[in-house]
């Protein structure tokens, strides 16, 4: 099948029915021409042409429309030839058999051909004769129609059906756009084909490549290829740029005379002389243009604008294109479920099906393997004091110094956290296993010694390492993982910054660990039920003023009631809370409910009492902590000046460039601010007269110590009057006896907590007991 017109007419394969001559026209064929010497607007309209045969002397009459068709003159046409001239050579002794001859019903054969002309390129023609009458045997007569519209539409459907089934069904693209521009050369007519596809390079600069191609085999055209794989076509450059950058679709009718064309040298040695370029696009329904490439189409022919390319081109780019996306989108989706999203090495599911496949694959060998299992030291520090962007380029810049170590063959992949492994594959190695295990940990451990730089800040981490060896130490992915971790623990324990392989020693602790986790964890997850089943109360103790008659303040204080009554103390629970978000949750618990008891408390004549709420190091790095505290008060109706936040003097002093800011805003809203365990930090007091707090509490272990321990009781001499000279109001805790309150009392601390007063209570016991104190 072809797509356009040959590069000369074609001549003609003359029957023997065919005359040369020239006779005059026959009487038979006169009343024809009297109906033809006018256009018959009907045939216009109706897009068909009358035609009239003399079968003795093969003489024809067209009308005006069927000539129009065939490229010739209406009339009287002497011969068959002359009016055969356009029919393609492949077609012409169809066209005579259906014109001479007729079956047993007298009715000749349909026919379809093909017609080529400069002005209207390939079209097809349908020839229909009409029954003969008895009375004029020797003329045949039939209607001649235009088909071109509806086998194009055919050829359109069939191709992209085609199209459609090798685009859809695929995963990769190569294989499906190389069929398709095979199935468009082939059926169109075509000798080479190619797509060119976008691509970036290490500037990011977008630029297209000829990634898939397809050429006639019966024709030498390898020059021609070579040179396109090599060519490289940024936006607008040469006829594939300049289609992609406009999104228009071009001809070319001379590829050689072209000098807009870049490869006209290799198309002149492979003789192509016409092509057609268009823009593989797709626009979505938010009428966003998704354009990955170009498809270009060249021939040895003389091609023609008419030709049906033009009209499949919208399709079958489109196809591409979407294709394109959807393999796009299927590749985003296998990124999300196997890639870790910050450092781009396999996640935790990916990488432990990476040790699964390796773990059945070797089982039934006498290969080995190893694991090994990297903790980061001190990166909690880092989130706390630089915030989590600089732990985030912190576990970046360590997953690339990773991968840069990997041999080749090897899988890295981060198992949350800053927690990463390595799954060891030797290749062909020289050195033992363990041997290759310790000098690759060891360059690891070099790898997270080396400083990480934040914002001109120089951040130092080090890492703890456990190995695990196949199958020495496992022959499952779990018990490999549980060997090369219990290894590491053993370094956390034993001063971290250094290697482990597992041991027989390390075993034995194993199951001691395994206990301690699985507690953890099992507690972790009954704090989430206890938050959503509304398990946590509070109790308070009242804060007095040196005389122990008046209530000054009350600390809230959080309890967790098991479901069979047990009474879990926080000092339990809370650092469990602390290694999760739950902490957060349970905070923001605790601000709540202690606001709404305060309001109770001032309704039942408490006035002027104010609230201590103590926060965890992670709520006081909340910037977002200040606008949510103000909610809560304005929901609850309590002046901001009756609540105090608590923070510790370590919190203050391990991230002041986070804590302090958030600080100040809330002293701006009227909250009151206590440093906890005042003197337990490393606060200096330059540093400690710019914070913005209204009071501080002596730890309890200095108070512990009165009135017997010196040391003690010039630590508490010294805060005392460093309060006094700062206007803070000072808070001794943790006063449990009659000579440590009297202690106080004589060096001028005027506000006392402790059990030598009151111990804490449920609001209820509170009220009914220190209503009228």
């Amino acid at each position: 099948m072809h797509d356009s017109a040959s590069p000369a007419c074609p001549v003609p394969i003359i029957s023997e029915r065919i005359h040369t001559s020239t006779p005059p026209i026959s009487f038979s064929l006169r009343a024809a021409l009297t109906q033809v010497s006018t256009p018959d607007f009907v045939e216009q309209a109706a897009s068909f042409g009358r035609w009239w045969h003399d079968v003795e002397t093969g003489q024809l009459v067209l009308s005006v429309s069927a000539a129009e068709m065939l490229g010739v003159e209406a009339g009287w046409q002497p011969t068959l030839e002359s009016c055969s001239r356009y029919v393609l050579p492949d077609d012409v002794l169809m066209l005579v058999s259906a014109l001479t001859t007729s079956g047993t019903t007298g009715m000749h054969d349909e026919c379809e051909f093909r017609v080529m002309n400069e002005s209207g390129g390939l079209r097809w023609l349908r020839l229909m004769p009409l029954p003969q009458t008895a009375v004029k045997q020797d003329v045949r007569s039939g209607i001649l129609l235009e088909t071109t519209s509806s086998k194009h539409a055919a050829i359109r459907e069939r191709l992209s059906i085609e199209s459609t089934q090798f685009l859809v069904g695929t995963d990769t693209l190569g294989d499906a756009v190389t069929k398709v521009i095979q199935l468009v050369c082939e059926n169109l007519g075509w000798e080479w084909g190619a797509y060119w596809a976008v691509e970036s390079d290490q500037i990011e600069t977008q630029q297209l490549a000829c990634k898939y191609f397809w050429h006639d085999p019966q024709y030498p055209l390898s020059a021609f290829t070579d040179e396109s794989c090599t060519l490289r076509m940024a936006s607008g450059a040469g006829l594939v740029g300049q289609v992609w950058q406009s999104g228009e679709a071009r001809w070319i009718e001379d590829l050689v005379r072209n000098q807009g064309f870049l490869r006209y040298n290799s198309a002149e040695e492979c003789r192509l002389r016409s092509g057609y370029v268009f823009p593989v696009v797709y626009v979505t329904e938010d009428g966003h243009r998704h354009s990955p490439g170009v498809l270009e189409f060249y021939s040895r022919l003389s091609r023609q604008r008419e030709a049906q390319l033009p009209h499949l081109s919208a399709t079958i780019g489109a196809l591409i294109a979407q294709t394109a996306q959807r393999l796009e989108q299927q590749e985003t989706i296998r990124q999300l479920a196997q890639i870790d999203g910050l450092t781009e090495l396999a996640n935790r599911t990916h990488f432990y099906r990476m040790l699964d496949k390796k773990c059945a694959d070797t089982a039934t060998s006498d290969a080995t393997f190893g694991l090994i299992f990297i903790d980061l030291d001190r990166f909690k520090p880092v989130n706390d004091a630089f915030g989590h962007e600089a732990g985030n380029v912190v576990l970046q810049e360590f997953a690339q110094r990773l991968s840069a170590l990997a041999p080749a063959g090897s899988y890295v992949g981060r198992l949350g956290g800053d927690e990463f492994a390595i799954l060891l594959i030797p290749e062909d190695a020289i050195l033992p296993l363990d041997t290759l295990l310790d000098v690759l940990g060891q360059r690891v451990l070099q790898a997270a010694r080396l400083p990480f730089m934040f914002e001109n800040n120089e951040i130092t981490v080090s890492a703890s390492i456990g190995i695990s060896m196949f199958p020495e130490n496992g022959m499952t992915s779990p018990e490999l993982l549980r060997s090369a971790d219990a290894a590491m623990y053993r370094i956390k324990k034993t001063g971290r910054n250094a290697l482990s392989f597992f041991s027989t020693s390390t075993s034995h602790t194993l199951a001691v660990e395994q206990s301690d986790v699985a507690q953890r964890l099992t507690m972790e997850a009954q704090l989430h039920q206890a938050l959503a089943d509304n398990a946590f109360f509070l109790e308070y103790q009242p804060i007095f003023d040196s005389s122990g008659q008046h209530i000054h303040a009350v600390e809230a204080l959080i309890r967790w009631r098991r479901p069979n009554g047990e009474v879990v103390r926080p000092d339990i629970f809370i650092p469990i809370a602390e290694q999760s978000s739950l902490i957060v949750h349970i905070g923001r618990w605790v601000l709540r409910q202690a606001c709404n008891d305060l309001a109770q408390l001032h309704r039942s004549g408490f006035s002027g009492l104010q609230m201590h709420v103590n926060m965890a190091a992670s709520e006081f790095t909340d910037s977002d902590l200040p606008n949510e505290l103000s909610a809560i008060l304005k929901a609850s109706g309590i002046h901001s000046s009756h609540l105090c936040l608590e923070l510790t003097e370590g919190m203050v002093m391990q991230q002041p460039g986070r804590v302090i800011p958030v600080m100040r805003a809330l002293r701006q809203l009227g909250v009151d601010i206590s440093l906890d365990d005042f003197g337990m930090g490393y606060s200096s007091l330059s540093r400690l007269k710019n914070l913005p707090i209204s009071s501080i509490k002596i730890d309890r272990s200095f108070v512990s110590g009165l009135p017997n321990q010196k040391e003690d009781k010039a630590i508490v001499r010294t805060i005392l009057e460093l309060g006094r000279h700062m206007n803070l109001r000072v808070i001794a805790e943790g006063v449990e006896t009659d000579a440590q309150l009297a202690y106080l009392r004589q060096y001028g601390c005027s506000l006392i907590q402790g059990f030598v007063l009151s111990r804490p209570r449920p609001i209820d016991t509170l009220i009914a007991l220190y209503q009228r104190v």
